[in-house]
């Protein structure tokens, strides 16, 4: 009997486990990273930089050769190259001073200039290359702007910021007004922070402001926010990667959920002939919540859009730009959550009194005609359940407008987007980009015709040109080439769909193999996650469905998963709310959804789950662990926003709620990090001033407390972004996946090149 028991674990043990993951995974692993799966996909995007006349433009787009120039002329259906390679990399070889290589032109703000004439830019200098002549001259012309200068729409003005006050600059004369007087930096006129913005505060460096205003289309006036920003918080770095022993000081201005003081902004409208200005009829509002203003050809008011705080309302005002005075036409509630600032859309039609205008209202984001007077309803102009991204195009003398949406085609993944077209009284509504995948629009300058870039999650990407009136196809442009990737042994991930547990809601997601993937096996799962109410983590297009950190990690021995769970974004506002205000509920889905997939494919192995993810994606990974502590084992979290009362304002007070309440607490992996049971890792770049790097210390700080075993990475002189690419927190990753979910240790000290 006990032979029997012998052959039984043998069996069992040959079956759950896996052989020593090697040098040799690794470097395939490697291959299969983004950067270098880059290298094997060719031709597979059309990016179009139009022609001021006519309907061609110019592209670039890698190819066997390398980079490469086209350009289309549409009207004559024909592309090809916009120049002879091989004579402007002699020519720029000779004078730049270095060798030039013809596929390796380092070449950037290419434009079509004239007949066989392009201009374009090498760091700052600005060239004009005539390749019917074969010339190449430096490019004479007047100094570019600042970011602390705006030109007005005519181009007979420039207004500029200096010392927190605003000034007017007319370009012919060279004539200096200074519109005004009171202002100080930290309360200046169009003087704003760029989000990024940081400070050396042990080297006394100050803010650097950049200038915000906004034009009429006329030039006539000029509408100016000032930022009252004297009291707000400032978040602190500690910068270690610096010459000499000592750490420096970084800082940036940052308000957090539930500050009581923010940084705060009121509106001035400018008369630029008289050089005056009034006070716009607007109450201070925290300048997080939006600042900009819409203007348009032929009208003489503005237009503001007006969030409050707590994301709850929402509400359109137009401006009287002679006096400053405004009215209010529109407000628009949603008590219970929030209204969502990504359906916000508005389009003018001054002449017959009506404004274009999308909203929840029903249920899903839909467009609205609303009359600009009364701010009533005139028709709702689309209606059903899928969901609406805005409007692309308004022709108002033919009242019809263009849009995306996804969910409106039967019988196919809800997600993918599509192109449409329909009048403003609702009626005949047409489909203008019928394959079933992904598509990117760029509409034409002179609205006839639009470049779809179109693909999936398993096939490629192809470039067409449509017209606009009806979708039919002008040319194909471009169709990628993945030659190369599918000898490497690449398949496309495999789709599935789950009823979520209310018996209702279907979920959607991908599965994604080693290429070595053998269906005998049990293989260990890991959840790549970003619940992120705002976005979607699955795959829709090709390039995000290849270019990810996925399916490296399935080269060492995992299945991933990527699943969508309720109370993440595109479906209706009832699936979206479900997250509100108990951000990281998708997780819920994701559990189950990977339990059904064990019971559905004896390859996945629910026994040893796995989860990453980044930003809200590393909020996930350590939530996981701790509200999940008996289905995820392990998990690896990077730049995680772990309690939310430490993060942006904007992003907690819009998702999870404001005023601060006992919601924060609850959802807190810091608060909950007494719970952790399984292996985690967590992970922080030291200049990262997205998601401060005091979130994840504060966690690794509760997780001393608890006296729980964890690993920390502090990646010095890593922002957000550089956390996620650095190679050697990629290779920990894996080996901590190996090491704990595989139960066998990696290869030592590996090297990502």
């Amino acid at each position: 009997m006990k032979y029997l028991y012998l052959f039984i674990f043998l069996l069992v043990d040959a079956t759950f486990s896996f052989s020593q993951v090697t040098t040799e995974d690794y470097q395939r692993a490697e291959k299969f990273l983004q950067r270098n799966l880059e290298k094997s996909i060719f031709n597979r995007w059309v990016e179009p930089t139009w022609a001021t006349k006519g309907n061609s433009f110019i592209y670039q787009v890698n190819t066997r050769n390398g980079k490469e120039f086209f350009i289309v002329d549409i009207d004559k259906k024909a592309k090809s190259i916009a120049f002879d390679h091989s004579k402007l990399a002699t020519l720029l070889t000779e004078n730049l001073k270095k060798e030039i290589k013809p596929f390796e032109l380092p070449i950037s703000n290419i434009v079509i200039s004239g007949k066989g004439e392009i201009s374009f830019s090498t760091d700052n200098t600005q060239w004009v290359f005539n390749s019917d002549l074969n010339t190449l001259k430096r490019k004479i012309s007047e100094p570019s702007l600042t970011n602390k200068e705006s030109l007005s729409p005519d181009g007979k003005w420039v207004a500029y910021i200096k010392a927190g006050n605003l000034y007017l600059k007319e370009k012919s004369t060279g004539i200096e007004s200074q519109l005004t007087t009171d202002g100080i930096p930290e309360n200046g006129y169009g003087c704003n922070l760029d989000w990024y913005a940081t400070r050396n505060d042990s080297k006394g460096e100050k803010n650097d402001y950049t200038i915000e205003v906004y034009w009429s289309n006329d030039s006539k006036k000029l509408i100016a926010p000032r930022f009252d920003r004297r009291n707000t918080r400032r978040l602190q770095m500690y910068k270690v990667d610096v010459e000499g022993y000592q750490s420096e000081i970084v800082s940036y201005e940052r308000e957090l959920a539930g500050d009581s003081v923010v940084t705060l902004t009121d509106f001035f409208v400018f008369d630029v002939a008289q050089k005056r200005g009034v006070k716009i009829d607007i109450p201070s509002n925290p300048a997080f919540l939006g600042t900009s203003f819409y203007t348009f050809e032929h009208c003489p008011k503005a237009y503001h859009i007006k969030y409050y705080r707590g994301y709850k309302t929402r509400e359109l005002f137009e401006i009287d730009l002679e006096t400053g005075k405004t009215r209010s036409i529109l407000v628009e509630n949603y008590q219970k959550s929030f209204v969502d600032p990504e359906t916000e859309t508005f389009e003018l039609m001054y002449s017959t009194n009506e404004f274009i205008w999308c909203s929840e209202q029903d249920g899903w984001s839909h467009i609205y005609l609303y009359d600009l007077s009364t701010g009533k309803i005139k028709n709702q102009i689309t209606k059903g359940d899928f969901y609406v991204y805005g409007v692309n195009n308004l022709d108002a003398k033919n009242r019809k407008i263009w849009f995306p949406a996804s969910g409106l085609e039967p019988n196919r993944d809800p997600y993918l987007k599509h192109f449409y077209s329909i009048n403003l009284n609702g009626s005949n509504l047409q489909l203008l980009s019928p394959e079933d995948a992904m598509h990117d629009i760029k509409i034409s300058p002179d609205k006839k015709f639009f470049i779809d870039n179109y693909s999936s999650y398993k096939d490629p990407n192809i470039a067409l040109i449509r017209w606009m009136k009806d979708g039919r196809m002008v040319m194909e442009v471009e169709k990628a080439d993945i030659d190369d990737l599918t000898k490497m042994g690449w398949k496309p991930a495999e789709p599935f769909t789950i009823l979520a547990d209310d018996g209702k809601t279907m979920l959607y997601g991908l599965i994604i193999k080693p290429t070595n993937f053998d269906p005998s096996k049990k293989y260990p799962v890991i959840d790549g996650t970003y619940s992120g109410p705002h976005t979607i983590r699955v795959p829709k297009n090709f390039s995000r469905s290849v270019l990810n950190m996925d399916l490296s990690l399935a080269e060492l021995g995992f299945i991933v998963v990527n699943i969508d769970g309720r109370g993440s974004a595109y479906r209706s506002k009832q699936f979206h709310d479900i997250s509100y205000s108990r951000l990281g509920y998708g997780l819920v889905d994701h559990v189950y959804a990977i339990k059904a997939l064990g019971k559905r494919f004896s390859y996945i192995d629910t026994s040893r789950v796995g989860i990453y993810g980044h930003s809200a994606g590393g909020y996930d990974a350590t939530r996981a662990l701790l509200l999940f502590p008996k289905f995820y084992k392990v998990g690896v979290s990077s730049a995680g926003d772990h309690d939310h009362r430490m993060e942006k304002v904007w992003w907690p007070e819009l998702y999870q709620g404001f005023p601060i309440d006992t919601q924060y607490h609850n959802q807190s992996n810091v608060t909950n990090a007494s719970k952790l049971e399984g292996y985690l890792m967590i992970a922080t770049g030291d200049q990262d001033n997205n998601v401060n790097p005091s979130a994840t210390l504060k966690l690794a700080g509760e997780l001393t407390k608890a006296n729980k075993d964890f690993e920390l990475i502090i990646l010095p002189n890593n922002n957000h972004d550089t956390c996620y690419w650095n190679k050697y927190f990629l290779r920990k990753r894996w080996d901590f996946f190996v090491k704990y979910l595989q139960g066998v240790e990696p290869p030592k000290g590996y090297i990502i090149k």
